[in-house]
Parts: structure tokens; C-alpha cells; sequence
């Protein structure tokens, strides 16, 4: 059995054999006068009848002259109702006074006391002992200097790392942040992952030899090692991995948070960037002769580039003209079909094979498909669509047969044979039926997709897909 025990807020003597014993007069008020640094006997309606006080830069500031005087005259008037307060709750003997910060106006300024007001054995005096607080005001006040210079440091921290990422994300050279000890790459810059051609951030925590080739890489790590001992160590022309060319190499050593780091600069070679322009201009020239369209577009789906048969397709006469306008001025049926390429873009990264229209500007319609992918870059993400041509194919497609559960002229010859209540049921499940095979046609069979067009919700579809025999209860798409 767990026995409570209940823990009291205050003690008392319990001994009384070493109780000390009734105090005489000149005893109590020399015990009273040490408690705190003034004392104040007090009559019942707040006169003040003696003072006591411990030390001089009280007396000097007039405290001792209160002798006779009210002492609700004493303080400010925002104090005077604590003052009252503890008076009042004096008279009621309450069993437990509480301790009230109270302000003295003085020629130096306010002088805050914290009392504590009791009622003598008489009952018609009260004894009034007080702490100057003028001590942990001040360390109140240099705590909140101190936590007001901490804000200001960091705020002046934050810019400086705001200022430092900028610099380090906009530079157009090539800068690694290496674990000294662990040899792992900590930081990468866009201009890094760019000139090795990796996406992302796949850079950090690999490893800082991969970024050499195999060949290269004993000297690399002769040469980290030297860096890591010497400030003067020269730069190293080392191969990169993958074929990239020769490159410069830089490193130095420096400390972070007692973390030895190193700051790896690269500067490729004239044929490597000979290499990577020639390889973004073969792939930019490719895009532009691609059949398909070809658009790409920013995150308010602005065009920031198109290949010559997108422009085509929208009737424009140049890529000047398409550059900056919004994608939906051409793309999709307005509100509908670029609202859901967008949400399933966001949702999964891609979209494959949309069935959807491309107006041009001088009113032609077509039949598309529109495949997209997100792709990140240094300015935020950006989207790129390809738009291939599918109305001919339609055009061309056998048409197939559709087992239409009723006709009209079917549901017309129920009348005489069946209620009107039970005709329009029909009807209704007719209408329901072609709307829904409709709405999975025109989103290759996407269910999220077709319920959202069809404005119910993905359970209510797979409800109506399984009693008109159209599908099974779980979505195959997403």
C-alpha cells in the first residue's frame, strides 16, 4: 500500500524544550529590525508609529522621518491599494499575509520596497517588515540589457548567414564545404552540382573523393592531406569524374563550432566548360527540332521557353510573343484541365499522357496529350510540359461499342409498363453512368482526377463505379 504523504508550505518550531521563550520588547524589535531593512510598527488605520532601518541609503533617503506620518502617504499612488490591501487583510488575520512590491517616490527616484504586514499580540498595532528591492531590479535590468544584446546579435547573425548564402549560392564558381574529418561533403553551391552535373543536393554527404576520377584520386587525398597542415599549399589539376575534363583544385583549412572544415574551390578547365556548353547547346538544339511541343514554364505558369512546334500549335508568330504569357492563355479547357495537371504535378512530380485541348491564338482547337515534370532550380521550381497532337489519331481510331445500359426510346416504351418514380430512377442512373464513363475517358482513367471534375468525392465515385459495375471499390490511379 503506497502511503501519501502531504508536504506542508511552511514549518514550525515543534521542540519545546528549544523554543525560545517569550521575547522581551527590545529583543523583538532588534529580531524585527535584522529580518528585513525596514521595519514599520504601525497603528490599525496605517499611521506609523516607529521606524526601523538597517542600513544608510534608506535613512539618507528620508525613510527614517516617517515617524507620525500616514504611511499611504509614502508611496506612489499606484501603490496605495496594495498598501490598503495589506492593512485590510492584516485586520482579518489572514493566516497567510502575502509578501507586495510597493514604489517610494524619493529625490533619487523610486525606491521599490517588498513588505509584509502582520498583526502584533495586541491586535492594535501591525508590524510592517520590508526588503529594499532596488538590487533585483538592477539585476532585472541588466538581464533584460543582456537578452536584448542577444537579440540584436542574432539578429545581426541571421544577416550575416543570409548575406554568406546568397554569396555562396550565387557565385558562379564552384565552391565544396568538406568535413575535414569524415571527409564527406558538407556544402555544395548550384555552381558545384552544375559543374558535375548532379541534380539537387545529391552532392552533400557523399563522399569528397567521388568527385575525382579514379585515377586522380591518390593525389587528391595526398593533396587534402597537405592542405589540411599548411595554409600555402598550391592549387592541384586533378581529372573529374565522369569525364568532365581537367579541373583546378583549391582547398582550405578553417574551424567551425571546434570542427576542423575545408573549403574546396574548383575552377574548371577551358575544355571542360567547352564540354558543358557544348553539351547544353546540343541539347538545347535537339529540343527545338523535337516534333512534340516542348514548353517550360515558371511558378505563376508563365512561358520562360518553348521549342518552334509549341509556337506553331498556339498560331503565334514568334517565341517573343509566347515568352512571359501565361500557359492557360492556350492550354486546357479554362478552370478544368490545367487546375488538375497542376494538382497532380504538385502531388506526385509528373504527369503522363493527360488528355486534354490547345486553342491557338486565331481560334483553332486540337486534340492533345500533356505529359509535365517538376524540375528545381537556384529561382524556385519550374515546369515542363510535352504536348503531343492527337487528333488525328482520334480521327482515325475505330469507334468502339458501348454497352449503354438503356436509350431513351428503351426508357420512353417503359411509360404504361413501370411508375414514373421508377422511370426517372432509370433515367437518373443512365445519366449518371454516361457522365461517369465520360469523366474516366477524358482523364485515362484517373479516379482522384474524375471525381474532381465530376465535383464528388473519391469514396462517393467508387461507391457509384461499383454499383453500375464500372470498377472495383479501391482506386488503380491516383
Amino acid at each position: 500500500m503506497t502511503k501519501h504523504v502531504t508536504v506542508s508550505r511552511k514549518t514550525a518550531f515543534t521542540k519545546p524544550g528549544v523554543m525560545p521563550g517569550r521575547l522581551s520588547a527590545d529583543v523583538a524589535a532588534a529580531l524585527l529590525a535584522a529580518v528585513g531593512d525596514i521595519a514599520l510598527v504601525l497603528s490599525r488605520d496605517g499611521t506609523v508609529l516607529d521606524v526601523a532601518v538597517s542600513g544608510p541609503e534608506l535613512a539618507a533617503h528620508g525613510f527614517a522621518d516617517w515617524v507620525g506620518g500616514d504611511w499611504l502617504a509614502t508611496v506612489t499612488v499606484e501603490s496605495r491599494p496594495k498598501i490598503l490591501e495589506m492593512i485590510d487583510g492584516a485586520g482579518r488575520a489572514d493566516p497567510e499575509p502575502r509578501w507586495r512590491q510597493v514604489n517610494h517616490p524619493t529625490a533619487g527616484g523610486d525606491v521599490p520596497v517588498r513588505y509584509l504586514v502582520m498583526t502584533l499580540d495586541e491586535g492594535d498595532r501591525l508590524i510592517a517588515i520590508g526588503r529594499d528591492m532596488r538590487g533585483a531590479a538592477a539585476m532585472q535590468q541588466r538581464l533584460l540589457q543582456t537578452q536584448q544584446s542577444l537579440e540584436r546579435d542574432y539578429i545581426i547573425l541571421r544577416q550575416a548567414e543570409t548575406r554568406y548564402r546568397l554569396l555562396f549560392d550565387m557565385t558562379n564558381e564552384p565552391v565544396l564545404v568538406v568535413d575535414a574529418g569524415t571527409r564527406r561533403i558538407r556544402e555544395a553551391n548550384p555552381a558545384a552540382h552544375r559543374l558535375l552535373d548532379v541534380a539537387g543536393r545529391a552532392l552533400v554527404g557523399s563522399s569528397i573523393h567521388a568527385i575525382v576520377d579514379a585515377a586522380s584520386r591518390d593525389d587528391f587525398i595526398a593533396y587534402i592531406g597537405a592542405a589540411e597542415t599548411a595554409d600555402d599549399v598550391q592549387p592541384v589539376t586533378l581529372l573529374l569524374a565522369d569525364g568532365r575534363g581537367e579541373a583546378s583544385l583549391t582547398a582550405r583549412l578553417f574551424r567551425q563550432a571546434r570542427q576542423a572544415m575545408l573549403l574546396l574551390r574548383i575552377t574548371a578547365s577551358a575544355d571542360a566548360v567547352a564540354t558543358r556548353q557544348q553539351h547544353d547547346t546540343t541539347l538545347s538544339d535537339v529540343v527545338e527540332r523535337m516534333p512534340d511541343a516542348f514548353v517550360l514554364v515558371d511558378r505563376e505558369l508563365r512561358v520562360m521557353t518553348a521549342n518552334t512546334a509549341f509556337v506553331e500549335m498556339t498560331e503565334m508568330p514568334s517565341i517573343e510573343r509566347v515568352t512571359g504569357a501565361r500557359v492557360a492563355t492556350w492550354l486546357g479547357r479554362p478552370g478544368i484541365d490545367l487546375e488538375i495537371i497542376m494538382a497532380q504535378l504538385r502531388d506526385h512530380g509528373t504527369v503522363r499522357n493527360i488528355a486534354t485541348v490547345l486553342r491557338g491564338s486565331a481560334g483553332a482547337e486540337e486534340q492533345i496529350e500533356v505529359s509535365g515534370v517538376v524540375a528545381p532550380t537556384v529561382n524556385g521550381a519550374c515546369y515542363g510540359f510535352t504536348i503531343r497532337s492527337v487528333g488525328r489519331r482520334l480521327r482515325d481510331a475505330p469507334a468502339i461499342a458501348r454497352d449503354v445500359p438503356r436509350s431513351v426510346e428503351q426508357l420512353t416504351e417503359l411509360v404504361g409498363r413501370m411508375s414514373l418514380k421508377e422511370i426517372v430512377r432509370e433515367s437518373t442512373d443512365l445519366i449518371e453512368r454516361l457522365c461517369i464513363e465520360a469523366a474516366l475517358a477524358y482523364t485515362s482513367d484517373n479516379r482522384a482526377s474524375a471525381a474532381e471534375i465530376l465535383g464528388v468525392s473519391r469514396q462517393s465515385l467508387y461507391s457509384k463505379l461499383h454499383r453500375h459495375g464500372l470498377g472495383n471499390l479501391t482506386s488503380s490511379a491516383e
